[in-house]
């Protein structure tokens, strides 16, 4: 059996985003439409099978593991699968990606059970617009989430800001300092083409990473850095703090010729790129031979080779793949 994921392009498949759920209490306008049908009990993967998932790509040389949703904090048992996931040998990096809206109850329990880092979506500082944004949430408890994640004591901790033009694009140097505030890392964002949404049309909505970065040169001078986390973040350094600023941009910084990554939804299907519907389905792997770690590693071996090159999006409001951003993990 390989001892690394390597694709047809020569790219080494290094961190694995796992979905743990569909659900969110948030329903954030550019992640999915306001009224959702959600997947049945039966077709996602039960939290002994998306152990077995995170273990199985960890022995095949994956070094970061990030749990997504959804929300994860919704899913029954979460602090389980961490604790799960967390004892795994070789793994180098662990966190997660959350609405933090659950993080006042469950941050201690997931920094016990081996939880390393976190990102926190917050794309405004203004409550009604926070409400306008995620349709059902609360800055409130989110901002009371972060708190008890800084006392939880996270190695880091960073903030996730989609910025869409129009929307929250005038909050861009209000969110910076907000992190060298708080002493944690921020990242914007540039809005993904998944799902058809009916809030804003994503044509007049784009807002590219130069555009945002230029706004905050304005203020702070940016240091460009070679840190990684294993991500797709440009990070730069600003030289009076520690907060680290980075830049998320699928459409005007491609980042497919670098691309370490790999997904797997809730259901079970390993999606190879984020912006292409090549995928497998482990799910079958996973019921058809339980507990046979061996034939779910063959079948992801199997699966390097559909991955392919680059994604394809465009910033004129088309849709490229027609599953919402809770589909795919966060």
């Amino acid at each position: 059996m390989a001892e690394a994921l390597i694709d047809d392009f020569g790219r080494r498949v290094r961190y694995v985003r796992i979905s743990v759920t569909d659900r969110c209490d948030f329903r954030c306008v550019y992640c999915m439409s306001e009224e959702m049908t959600f997947l049945p009990r039966a077709q996602i993967l039960t939290l002994e099978e998306l152990a077995m998932v995170a273990r199985a790509f960890v022995e095949l040389g994956v070094e970061k593991v990030r749990l997504t949703g959804g929300e994860p904090l919704v899913r029954r048992n979460i602090d389980h699968l961490v604790r799960e996931i967390g004892s795994l040998p070789g793994l180098r990096d662990f966190a997660m990606t959350t609405n933090g809206a659950g993080l006042v109850k469950q941050a201690a329990r997931l920094r016990d059970a081996g939880l390393k880092r976190l990102n926190i979506s917050l794309d405004t500082l203004d409550p009604e617009r926070f409400r306008q944004l995620t349709r059902t949430g609360e800055l409130e408890r989110v901002l009371a989430g972060l708190g008890a994640a800084r006392e939880a004591g996270f190695e880091r901790i960073k903030l996730n800001a989609v910025i869409l033009k129009g929307r929250n694009d005038d909050e861009v140097l209000d969110l910076v300092a907000f992190a060298r505030q708080e002493g944690v890392d921020i990242s914007f964002i540039e809005e993904m083409p998944l799902g058809d949404v009916s809030d804003h049309s994503r044509a007049e909505t784009f807002c590219s990473s130069d555009e945002v970065q230029a706004q905050i040169e304005r203020r702070h001078t940016l240091i460009p850095t070679t840190e990684s986390t294993l991500g797709p973040s440009r990070y730069f350094r600003m030289s009076d703090s520690e907060t680290r600023v980075g830049f998320i941009s699928p459409h005007s910084h491609n980042f497919c010729a670098s691309c370490n990554r790999v997904r797997v939804t809730v259901e079970g299907r390993l999606l190879l790129c984020l912006g292409n519907e090549h995928s497998v389905d482990l799910r079958a792997v996973l019921r058809r031979y339980p507990g046979d770690l061996d034939a779910l590693k063959q079948a992801i071996v199997a699966a390097m080779p559909l991955k392919p090159e680059r994604h394809h999006f465009t910033t004129d409001g088309d849709v490229q793949v027609v599953r919402f951003m809770n589909m795919t993990g966060g």
